[in-house]
This record gives structure tokens, C-alpha cells and sequence, in this order.
């Protein structure tokens, strides 16, 4: 299997270091006035979810950690796991809560979502950018209340609050930033 230069650093590889698969989160080229020029990186461990600090010197060389990604639909909860579907072959797989993590917030039933497996054990989920949700609850908005940037808390279909501006009501559809939580529009009514 080819290896990695320290110019092919880029948020997002997945590499191998010290026997685990980690994946860059930052990275940041430096050339010190003295001495050689070296990358610094941040790594989340795939595995622990720990993550790391590590300078590498120019040049050196780093492994391709051996991970897959399927596009997998997300079916149920069943206890403290979730069922997802393998979209091409229709095999289930149960992944930990602790692995879907804070995604689950933002994971609708039927969803498709990118899974990522290291030696056949699922260790990631990544969601679309951006969802369409329903708003379940909210307070009404009073007319004439129109402050900039004043937002109130809505209850979306996955149970999930969200803060929207104040002319979302009941029943709006609304777009969101699965990455941040965050209300982007209002794109329809139901």
C-alpha cells in the first residue's frame, strides 16, 4: 500500500499511527526562521475519540489507515444502539450509541449517512451537511416583534430543539446545519 507524504496532509485523511486509525482534524505548514520546516497537526483517534497533537518533519512518511465508508440508512433505535441498513446489500448493523454521538440529534429516521468501518467495526457516522425537519413545537411569534437576530427554541421531528427566528411556526419545514445545529431557512410549510 502506497504511504502518505507530509504534503498530502489535508483535514479529513485517515492515517495509521501507533497501530490505530486517526484522522486529521487540523493541520498548519510551519517554517521556523531556524531549522527544518515541519506540519502540526490535530488527530482525533477513530477509535477512542481521543485526539492528538503531533508535529511531523517534512518528508516523513505516514500509513493509510485501512477504512471503509459505506452509504448506510439509518432504520431504528433499539436500546442503546442504533439499526442501519447497508443500502447495496441490505445488511443491518447495530452501531453504539457512543459511536453515532451528538449526530444522533440530527438523524431522522430513513436518513442516509455515510458510515465509516475500520477492520469491519463500524467507527464513525457523518450525517448529510444539511437536513429538512419538521417543527413539532414552538412558541407563536408576536406581530410586531421584529429585533434583529432574536431567535426562540423549536422542537424539530427528531426531538432535537433548535433556535429559529421568530416568524417560524408550527409545522414549518425547516433547513438545518447537521455540523453546527444551527437554523440556515425556512423552506416550505406542511
Amino acid at each position: 500500500m502506497a504511504s502518505y507524504d507530509t504534503s498530502d496532509i489535508r483535514k479529513g485523511l485517515k492515517v495509521m499511527l501507533d497501530g490505530a486509525p486517526y484522522t486529521v482534524v487540523e493541520f498548519q505548514f510551519v517554517k521556523p526562521g531556524k531549522g527544518a520546516a515541519f506540519t502540526r497537526t490535530k488527530l482525533k483517534n477513530l477509535l477512542s475519540g481521543g485526539v492528538i497533537d503531533r508535529n511531523l518533519r517534512s518528508g516523513e512518511k505516514l500509513e493509510p489507515a485501512n477504512v471503509e465508508t459505506k452509504q448506510m440508512q439509518y432504520l431504528y433505535k433499539e436500546g442503546d444502539t442504533f439499526v442501519f441498513m447497508d443500502t447495496s446489500t441490505y445488511d443491518q448493523v447495530h452501531i453504539p450509541e457512543e459511536t453515532v454521538g451528538d449526530d444522533a440529534r440530527f438523524m431522522p429516521e430513513q436518513i442516509v449517512v455515510e458510515v465509516l468501518f475500520f477492520n469491519d467495526r463500524a467507527v464513525g457516522v457523518t450525517l448529510p451537511n444539511f437536513i429538512e425537519q419538521k417543527v413539532m413545537a414552538t412558541e407563536p411569534g408576536f406581530r410586531g416583534d421584529t429585533a434583529t437576530g432574536v431567535t426562540k427554541p423549536a422542537r424539530i421531528s427528531t426531538g432535537t430543539s433548535v433556535n429559529v427566528p421568530l416568524f417560524i411556526n408550527e409545522g414549518d419545514i425547516i433547513k438545518i446545519d447537521t455540523r453546527s445545529g444551527e437554523y440556515l431557512e425556512r423552506v416550505g410549510r406542511a
